[in-house]
C-alpha cells in the first residue's frame, strides 16, 4: 500500500474521534491535508477550525470550512495533526513544514491531541528525522553554535521563513534519548521561537496508517 494510501486512512480514521460539534484545531502537512478534505464532509457539524499555518487555512476556506482565531475561541476540545517521528511514549517530532511554533501554541490549547501519521513515522529513539528549531533571524547563527554544542549539525533551511517571519534550523545527528530534557534545553536559549519536541505536550492518540488497516496506540 502507497505512503499517501497509509496517510489518508489515518486521516479518515480521525474522524471518529471528534466530538460532537464545537472548534477543532487542526495541524499542518500531507496527512492532515486528507484529514482537512475528509474534515469538509462532516463540517456541517461543526462551528470551524482553528488552523496551525496560512498553508491550511487556504486548504480549509476553499472547501467551505469557517477558520476562526485562537484568541476568540479558548480553549479546545481536539486538535488533529501529523508527526514527522513518534516514539513510544507518544513524543514527538514535528515541524518538517515549518509550522512548528503555531502547532504547539493550538497543541497546548487543546484538551485532546490526536496525531496522525503512516507507520513509519514510529521510531525508538526521535532524531533520526532532522530537528527543526525556530529561530529569530538575530540569533540565527549564536543558536546554531549552542546546538553544535549539543551534539547537532544545525543546517539552515533554504530558502524559508515560517509563518511567523522566522528562519528554520534543521538539526541532524542529534539522538534524542531524553526528549523532555532537550525540549526545555533547546526551548531556553535565547532567541529560540520553539523547538520541534512535543514531549512535554506529547499525543494522547496515535492513528497510524497500516498494511493491516488503521492501528490506535496510547502511550
Amino acid at each position: 500500500m502507497n505512503p499517501d494510501e497509509l496517510k489518508r486512512q489515518a486521516a479518515e480514521t480521525a474522524l471518529q474521534h471528534l466530538p460532537d460539534g464545537g472548534i477543532v484545531g487542526v495541524g499542518t502537512g500531507s496527512t492532515v491535508n486528507h484529514f482537512i478534505d475528509a474534515f469538509a464532509q462532516v463540517k456541517g457539524r461543526f462551528d470551524g477550525a482553528v488552523s496551525s499555518s496560512e498553508a491550511s487555512t487556504e486548504r480549509m476556506k476553499q472547501l467551505g470550512i469557517q477558520v476562526l482565531d485562537l484568541n476568540a475561541t479558548g480553549g479546545l476540545e481536539v486538535y488533529v495533526d501529523g508527526a514527522d517521528e513518534a516514539n513510544r511514549a507518544l513524543h514527538l517530532i514535528k515541524g518538517g513544514g515549518g509550522a512548528l511554533t503555531r502547532e504547539k501554541i493550538i497543541a497546548a490549547a487543546s484538551r485532546k491531541f490526536v496525531c496522525i501519521a503512516d507507520e513509519s513515522k514510529v521510531v525508538d529513539v526521535l532524531g533520526t528525522f532532522p530537528l527543526p528549531v525556530e529561530v529569530i533571524p538575530m540569533a540565527r547563527s549564536y543558536v546554531a553554535r549552542e546546538l553544535v554544542a549539543l551534539g547537532g549539525t544545525p543546517v539552515l533551511r533554504e530558502n524559508f521563513v515560517s509563518d511567523n517571519g522566522n528562519l528554520i534550523l534543521d538539526v541532524h545527528n542529534l539522538e534524542i534519548m531524553e526528549p523532555m530534557k532537550m525540549e526545555t534545553q533547546i526551548n531556553q536559549l535565547a532567541g529560540v521561537v520553539t523547538v520541534g519536541i512535543f514531549a512535554h505536550r506529547p499525543a494522547d492518540l496515535l492513528i497510524l496508517g497500516t498494511a493491516a488497516g488503521p492501528k490506535v496506540v496510547e502511550p
